[in-house]
């Protein structure tokens, strides 16, 4: 009668894989738990726990000034002024676009979901008496000038809160400009304000330096009236003595 070993071998092997995977698992787990420990001495190190900005920056670059905000904005007056007329109204005709879906701007037109703009330049505030304005657009009072126009456009919700004027505003002036003088020649004509470019600083100082320099008028006779004794109007005595 034979003995069978294969019942005797079986449990033998899965106790030899067991252990392996048991030894193979506890270093995984070894290692986790150093990479965990290792992240905590390293954020403690270089202080990853505190996100205040430290105190003093490093690699600072001294005369180097922060400015976010960009050029300042040109003036109304000085954007409807930066081209020909007949050029900014046309400019102001292809950028009327965004507003004919809401306002008739030819004289007699009807009103849209805004009022007719025919005139509108120069004319009284919310005096359409067709349209139904809000109370808040009533209440500012006045005429549309150019100021008044060129704020309004910007932001028409943050000009008169409570407006019924759901637009958002157009943020570059020169589109502004071209809108308020497009406004301007449909049934109105108000005059456009100067603009005098100011002269540089530099300039300025240029010039008063120059004007410190130039001698006075009459400076350089008085000069040689000094050095040379009596002018040609007072005649030298001819007897130094008696003054005759």
């Amino acid at each position: 009668m034979t003995q069978d070993n294969s019942s005797q071998e079986t449990p033998a092997g899965q106790t030899g894989g067991g252990d392996l995977f048991n030894t193979a698992a506890g270093w995984v787990l070894f290692a986790g738990v150093v990479g965990l420990g290792l992240a905590q001495l390293s954020k403690g190190y270089f202080h990853g726990d505190k996100p205040d900005r430290p105190e003093q920056l490093g690699y600072v670059i001294e005369g180097v000034v922060e400015d976010s905000a960009g050029p300042a904005e040109i003036s109304i007056a000085e954007a409807l002024n930066a081209m020909p007329a007949a050029d900014l109204i046309a400019a102001g005709e292809k950028a009327y676009s965004k507003c004919q879906s809401c306002h008739t701007i030819d004289a007699g037109g009807a009103n849209g979901i805004g009022p007719n703009l025919a005139g509108v330049m120069g004319g009284p505030i919310a005096a359409k008496g067709s349209f139904a304005y809000s109370a808040e657009l009533k209440a500012l009072g006045g005429n549309w000038d150019w100021d008044k126009m060129d704020a309004w456009l910007k932001n028409p919700k943050g000009y008169v809160a409570g407006t019924k004027m759901s637009f958002a505003g157009l943020s570059k002036v020169e589109d502004r400009a071209a809108i308020a003088a497009y406004l301007n020649s449909k049934g109105s004509n108000i005059a456009v304000p100067e603009f005098t470019a100011e002269a540089p600083a530099e300039d300025a100082a240029a010039e008063g330096a120059a004007d410190s320099a130039a001698p006075v008028e009459g400076e350089d006779a008085s000069a040689a009236e000094a050095a040379g004794g009596a002018s040609a109007d007072q005649p030298v005595p001819s007897n130094p003595g008696t003054g005759e």
